[in-house]
């Protein structure tokens, strides 16, 4: 089983950052979606691609990934760089 693990994003909807320190266990989709021939909807029969876990910190995430023999990527979110600057500078 393969997954992968990162840090839950802002949502671009709302200035707030709630859930934003939280980091996610998902796993790869072990074979493609294809559609239903009856209805047409997009589905698999991957039960794992369903599975969504929530971890404190990155760390927390591996030792559970490592216990269990779940090969898993970490993706690292670059640090952000606040550019400050005063009202004024937009008129000079």
């Amino acid at each position: 089983m393969q997954a992968r693990i990162y840090k839950r994003p802002k949502n671009a909807m709302q200035s707030g950052k709630a859930l934003v320190d939280q980091w996610i266990l998902d796993f790869v989709p072990a074979e493609a979606k294809k559609a239903d021939p009856l209805m047409g909807w997009a589905g698999s029969g991957d039960t794992q691609s369903q599975v969504q876990l929530k971890f404190a910190s990155a760390e927390e995430a591996k030792a559970y990934a490592e216990k269990y023999g779940i090969d898993a990527i970490v993706h690292t979110v670059p640090p952000k760089r606040l550019k400050i600057q005063a009202y004024a500078d937009n008129f000079r």
